[in-house]
This record gives C-alpha cells, sequence and structure tokens, in this order.
C-alpha cells in the first residue's frame, strides 16, 4: 500500500471516529489518488487538487465544488504527516455560501481578550465586557442571546441559564459551571451597587443601565481583539465575537477525542446545549474548516505532541 493509501486509510478511520459516514467522500477521494499514482505523484499539491477536481466535463459548479471540499478535509489531515503537502484554498473555486471561517481562539488568545477588557475606562463597563466575553466562552452562547437575558434568567439556587430568545424561538437551560455561576453573582453585585434602582430587566448593562446593545459589543470587541494582537488570517476568518461560540464547540469536540469517547452519539448533547435544531448542524464545524480535522489527528497521534 502507498503512503498516500495509508494516509487515506488513517484519514477515513478519524473521520468515521467522529461519526461521519462518508461514502461520496471515499470514493471519491480513492479516485483522485488513483490520479496522482498515475501521474507518479506522491506529494499532494494545489495543482494536483484543481486539475483533478475539474476533470469531469459538463459537471455543475456545485459538484465541482464537492470534489474539491473533499480533497481539501484529506489535504489538511495529510499535512501532518508530509508538511510538504499543499491545502487548497476555501476560495479556489468561485461561487458557493460565503460563509466566514470559524476564527478560533486558544485559550491564550481569550485571556488576551479577558487582559484586554480589564483595561477599559470605568469598573463597570469593565466588568460588563469581561463577563459577556467570559460567558460567550465557556457556554457557546450567541452573541445575541447573552445581551437578551434577563436578570430572572439566572437560577442562582441551581446555576443554570434560560435562555429564551435564542433562533426559532426555542428555549433551552444551560447548566454553569459552579466558577461562572460565581462570576456572575459577583457582576451581579457590582451591577447593583451602580443601580439601586434597575434601569431594565436585562442581566447584563450598559452604563447607562440599559441593555447592551450587539452592534456597539462588537465594536468594542473589535477593539479589544486589535489591542491583543488578533489579526485577520484570511479575508474571510477575522476575529468576531460570534467565534467565541465556534471556539467552545471544536474545543469540546477536541475534548471527546482526546478521552476516546464515542462523538456520534454524544454530539446531540452539544447540540442541545448550543440551541442546535440537529446534531447535522453541529457537524458543520468539522466540515467548514477541515484544519480542525488535522488538529484532530495531530492531538490523537502517538508520540511526541500526540495524546494529552
Amino acid at each position: 500500500m502507498s503512503a498516500l493509501r495509508e494516509a487515506l486509510a488513517g484519514y477515513l478511520d478519524l473521520r468515521h471516529s467522529l461519526g461521519f459516514t462518508l461514502e461520496r467522500e471515499a470514493r471519491l477521494l480513492d479516485q483522485f489518488i488513483t490520479h496522482l499514482e498515475e501521474r507518479g505523484t506522491s506529494t499532494l499539491t494545489v495543482t494536483d487538487a484543481l486539475a483533478w477536481a475539474t476533470s469531469p466535463p459538463g459537471a455543475s459548479a456545485g459538484w465541482l465544488r464537492f470534489r474539491m471540499q473533499a480533497v481539501r478535509g484529506f489535504a489538511a489531515y495529510l499535512r501532518t504527516l508530509d508538511p510538504a503537502t499543499e491545502v487548497p484554498p476555501a476560495s479556489l473555486l468561485p461561487g458557493g455560501p460565503r460563509r466566514a471561517v470559524p476564527y478560533l481562539y486558544s485559550p491564550a488568545d481569550i485571556t488576551s481578550l479577558l487582559a484586554q477588557a480589564d483595561r477599559l475606562k470605568t469598573p463597570l463597563r469593565r466588568a460588563t465586557i469581561t463577563t459577556l466575553i467570559g460567558l460567550m466562552a465557556v457556554t457557546g452562547m450567541r452573541g445575541g442571546e447573552v445581551v437578551a437575558l434577563d436578570d430572572e434568567d439566572f437560577d442562582t439556587s441551581r446555576g443554570l441559564l434560560l435562555v429564551r430568545h435564542a433562533k426559532l424561538g426555542r428555549h433551552r437551560l444551560l447548566p454553569l459551571h459552579h466558577t461562572t455561576t460565581a462570576a456572575l453573582l459577583a457582576y451581579r453585585q457590582l451591577r447593583d451597587q451602580h443601580f439601586l434602582r434597575p434601569v431594565s430587566q436585562a442581566l447584563l448593562v450598559s452604563e447607562a443601565g440599559t441593555r447592551l446593545l450587539y452592534y456597539n459589543v462588537g465594536q468594542t470587541f473589535a477593539k479589544l481583539a486589535r489591542r491583543a494582537g488578533l489579526t485577520a488570517r484570511s479575508g474571510n476568518c477575522r476575529p468576531r465575537p460570534h467565534d467565541l461560540r465556534h471556539s467552545f464547540a471544536v474545543a469540546t469536540l477536541l475534548d471527546w477525542c482526546r478521552d476516546g469517547g464515542d462523538i456520534a452519539t454524544r454530539m446531540p448533547l452539544l447540540s442541545a446545549y448550543l440551541g442546535h435544531t440537529a446534531p447535522a448542524h453541529t457537524y458543520w464545524y468539522l466540515h467548514a474548516a477541515p484544519e480542525l480535522l488535522a488538529e484532530a489527528a495531530h492531538r490523537l497521534s502517538p508520540g511526541p505532541g500526540g495524546p494529552r
């Protein structure tokens, strides 16, 4: 078996362990490797990928993009084994949805954001933005859901948040870690010292005591990201508040990779926590950014830098 076919077997095993079936992708990648072997090529390049993906005459643009997506996922995995591998950019073929690529924050990135938030001018503003960023990072809530939280949505005795203003009008309960509950209680105490009589029902408030506007939160976040040295990774991958949600989801999936559990059976739990209508929507995190699969492969591989 060639090195490419061994790598393909490892890639498919990894994807299957994450709950994917990959019947079409497996057939396509087998054909792609045959294409490379016929040309005596052992290193995947963008030129090879583009030539093969666009080879079917008269194929629709959607089918060509699907072929390229299959190669791109495998290439991201293969690059962890062979650094000479070239990963085709997501924008290589025209058309298709232009959804932003998740900007995945490391723990150090989030620490830097919180440090910059702690340098804002007033104690209440510092506490509000720090609490908002921290809450999004540890729960994966959407920014709009966080600013829509009312004070009564925080169940202090049971450590729960009721998310009532989610997509499609769905409600969900989020159990909180005890440290998150303590942080919210500390924020509420500081807020109430500033406003003896509530100006609004909101849990997180502006300096005027009113509910936060998510547009203003986005502007503040952009300033904090710049000050923290977080720069765009591409034209379609810039630091945004919403990417805290993506980072939470991906970190959860990687934790599951490391502990060896059955991801397919756990996925509905993550979907429910994130407020997705179906687990298929949660799988988007691995479909949209194949580099995540490479990271999973790196963390699961034996030897230095392997499982930990």
